[in-house]
């Protein structure tokens, strides 16, 4: 039978098919042909004969690529002489039905699950490829090509950091013309408020709502409805995305211009966020428009750094930026690099650590210019956004302290797993009864009214008044105090987050009551808490230092009250280990965090061992709990992050129990007409090339190689047939598939064969002649090593026959 009868064969066959969905008890016999997770896939455990227990199988739930279609599925039962686990590359198999085998697993799936689909890290090294390797060796390539990497790495710093001093400027612009008018009104409302029992403080909190409302109402909207992937800070989705997971829109224009109006929105509005961590997904996108030399957004190519349009390349570049944008949130060029390379790469070598390192550099070097510039220092000391200050005096400490530091670490460590909890509690509450967008936008609304609502009940029944020349606001607000005095609770909260971070580092002791800072952590703790998840673009990290450092000083202003000789009890110093511990054991970091405060607040590395301590103790306490916010949020969002170990659950099993088999396969020369039906069929995107085939049994031949499911489309598009291969075989190069990069063309895009049923396509020259084989009695820990260390796509199961026995993709490594 031809291919063409074939197809129409299993066509009629499977339409009688009507039930995607197979009992618990069948699920462990049902064909598992899932190739690659596509976007009309989800997760869901099933029970495995083979393995005897639970095995870390995934589901699809029978969607495909075009509506237009039926379903086409597995039979409940497999013929009896088709072996399953892989076995079933054997040539003695008897096949009782024609190629192509178009089958997804058929098990319960979760409709809720969200679908990805995975990054192509590894190199194609097709025919074009080496072709074109062996050309540029003679024209010494390699050298200009080395060049141009570092050249992008230098511009991906420098336009990163003008981003976040424009940023960082509007904000500081807007948010003291607000927090002045304010000043002034309570100035000039508050003192008629004796003679009215107190209603004219109504006016202030009015204006202080209406400034909330507005700016919080128009970015979460921007957010909401035009680019919603940049809500939150981001940090979870680059670092899925170095992980090989490809998130949609996260490295577009469109994407950075929302995040930065965004941010500037969400912290003028007053929310309990921060700029900082938004701009680690900024650098990232600025990294991946600029090393591809086009922008798919507004249809442009600049035809330079064409060599670079590949995943393995960008993957690098998106890294670098990435360590920019943390770079210029707090001036720390070597906490940057330690940050991507502890919380955000996947993979890593020497020359892009040193390549990362000179990104940070220059970024942090021209944010260092601009901003000086702005605020008129002659010297360059504006060292980033996050700017904490620099303290007076050296801080010491003593060895006894270091109990006292791990104890705070222990706190920090509690504090932060019941905040990523509580934080997990309410963004599943969200996602459950908030799906209107119009919802998300008013719920932002209510969170910074919340807030708005809590500082003035705050800064209005405690009592907590202060001589002048302690102030740490630009405007000291008097309110119900006597002259020559300030209120202490409204100084805390008529600035930025950041101001106020340094303020409880740098002021003085005695400038709170014990009350105002305890009322005050618990306060914005909860706003915090509530804060990320919001459809806003804020970060997390500003927040959690903020009460960190406020209840550090609470506790050295009680330990001081019960031990008035203890001397060595600096509330600034109480306050950096607060927050250090409270940044742990919500974030989980250790190395990366320690380097960033240190060059942030410009501390002694003798004082590195007090960080370190708080840190690491902060960090088992909360690990015992729960992972860091960044982790936590991933699964939540079930996106199929490769950890770095495989899970427990994996101990003992091996290839043959994990793999996806039967697999649909293509000849080495094979029919067009075949390959438009099985890509308009299926979704999969990675098929095993094979040759010696008898008949139409491609599954059971021998395998030479593995074609994408873009390479096949765009050979369609291109009609690059064996028929009329003398018209496009001189114009044909690696760059031709280069050109279409990122944003391949659908199968929908492909015009039918009509007059082209009979052509040829040879695939010699585009596939990859050696992918990454292992054997099916292959242990799933070497399987997993070898496939996270490569970034692997497709893994091919073979057996000593070179026949294929299945296939292993990034979603047999869950387990749910």
């Amino acid at each position: 039978m031809d291919d063409r009868k074939a197809l129409i064969a299993l066509n009629d066959e499977l339409s009688a098919d009507e039930d995607p969905i197979l009992l618990p008890k069948e699920a462990g016999q049902a064909s598992k042909a899932v190739q690659d997770f596509g976007r009309y896939q989800s997760e869901e455990p099933s029970t495995s004969a083979a393995a005897g227990r639970v095995a870390p199988h995934i589901s699809g739930n029978n969607h495909f690529l075009d509506d237009d279609q039926p379903p086409l599925l597995g039979d409940n039962s497999l013929p009896p002489n088709i072996p399953i686990n892989g076995s079933a590359g054997s040539s003695n198999r008897n096949i009782n039905s024609s190629e192509p085998i178009f089958h997804l697993r058929s098990r319960t799936a979760a409709a809720s699950t969200p679908n990805y689909e995975s990054l192509d890290y590894e190199v194609c090294e097709n025919t074009l490829f080496q072709d074109e390797q062996r050309k540029r060796l003679t024209e010494r390539f390699s050298l200009r090509k080395d060049i141009i990497r570092w050249i992008i790495f230098i511009q991906i710093g420098i336009i990163t950091a003008l981003i976040a001093c424009t940023i960082d400027i509007i904000i500081e612009e807007l948010s003291e013309r607000k927090y002045t008018f304010l000043y002034n009104s309570v100035k000039k409302n508050v003192p008629l408020s004796d003679a009215a029992d107190g209603s004219d403080l109504l006016i202030p909190y009015l204006y202080w709502l209406l400034f909330s409302i507005l700016p919080v109402a128009f970015g979460a909207a921007m957010v909401t409805y035009i680019e919603p992937i940049t809500a939150g800070s981001g940090i979870p989705q680059v670092k899925s995305y170095l992980n090989g997971v490809k998130i949609p829109r996260i490295v577009r224009i469109k994407t950075l211009a929302v995040k930065a109006i965004g941010v500037i929105t969400s912290v003028v509005g007053g929310l309990a966020g921060g700029k900082e961590g938004p701009m680690i997904h900024a650098g990232a996108v600025v990294a991946a428009g600029i090393s591809q030399g086009k922008s798919t957004t507004f249809v442009k190519d600049f035809r330079i750094f064409k060599a670079f349009r590949d995943d393995h390349e960008k993957r690098d570049f998106v890294l670098g930026g990435g360590a920019a944008g943390v770079s210029a949130a707090f001036g720390a060029p070597i906490g940057g690099m330690l940050f991507s390379l502890e919380e955000a790469a996947s993979f890593w070598n020497q020359n892009l650590i040193w390549r990362t390192l000179v990104a940070s550099i220059i970024s942090v070097f021209t944010l260092n210019i601009v901003l000086s510039a702005y605020h008129g220092l002659n010297d360059f000391t504006f060292t980033g956004l996050f700017n904490l200050g620099k303290f007076d005096t050296p801080l010491k400490f003593d060895y006894f302290e270091l109990p006292i530091f791990m104890l705070l670490g222990v706190t920090g460590g509690l504090l932060g797993a019941a905040w990523n909890s509580l934080n997990t509690k309410i963004n599943k509450f969200r996602k459950r009864f908030i799906p209107w967008k119009i919802g998300k936008v008013i719920e932002a609304v209510v969170v910074a009214m919340m807030g708005v609502t809590l500082a003035c009940l705050m800064i209005y029944f405690i009592n907590d008044c202060r001589p002048l020349g302690n102030d740490p606001t630009n405007n000291p607000v008097q309110l119900f105090c006597e002259d020559n005095e300030y209120n202490a609770v409204a100084a805390l909260w008529f600035q930025t987050p950041e101001a106020t971070v340094r303020s409880l580092f740098h002021d003085p002791p005695g400038s709170h009551k014990i009350l105002t800072l305890a009322l005050f952590t618990v306060v914005y703790y909860v706003l915090s808490c509530a804060t990320f998840g919001l459809n806003v673009s804020l970060g997390v990290f500003i927040p959690t230092a903020l009460v960190g450092a406020a209840w550090g000083r609470l506790l050295a202003m009680l330990t001081y009250y019960a031990f008035p000789q203890a001397e060595f009890l600096h509330p600034g110093k109480y306050a950096l280990i607060g927050a250090a511990a409270n940044l742990g054991g919500v974030l989980r970091m250790t190395i990366s965090l320690s380097v960033i405060l240190m060059e942030t607040t410009g501390v002694e590395t003798s004082f590195f061992f007090p960080l370190i301590i708080a840190l690491i103790s902060a960090k088992w306490v909360g690990d015992y709990f729960n992972e860091g916010i960044y982790d936590t949020q991933i699964q939540v969002n079930h996106v199929p992050m490769l950890t770095w170990e495989p899970l427990p659950q994996y101990k003992g099993l091996t290839a043959r129990e994990i793999l996806s088999s039967p697999v649909v396969c293509i000849k080495l020369r094979d029919s067009a007409h075949y390959i438009y039906q099985m890509l308009k069929k299926c979704d999969h995107n990675g098929f095993p090339v094979v040759d010696d085939v008898s008949g139409d049994r491609r599954s059971e031949g021998r395998v030479c190689g593995i074609i994408l499911r873009s390479q096949l489309i765009v050979i369609l598009l291109k009609s690059l047939y064996v028929e009329n291969k003398r018209f496009w075989l001189p114009e044909t190069s690696i760059q031709t598939f280069r050109d279409v990069y990122p944003r391949y063309p659908s199968i929908k895009s492909v015009r039918k064969l009509d007059n082209k049923i009979n052509y040829t396509v040879d695939l010699s020259m585009f596939m990859n002649p050696s992918p990454i084989r292992v054997n099916p009695h292959d242990s799933v820990p070497r399987i997993f090593q070898i496939f996270r260390a490569l970034g692997l796509r497709h893994l091919l199961v073979i057996n000593n026959e070179n026949r294929i026995a299945g296939i292993i993709t990034r979603r047999d490594f869950i387990y749910k």
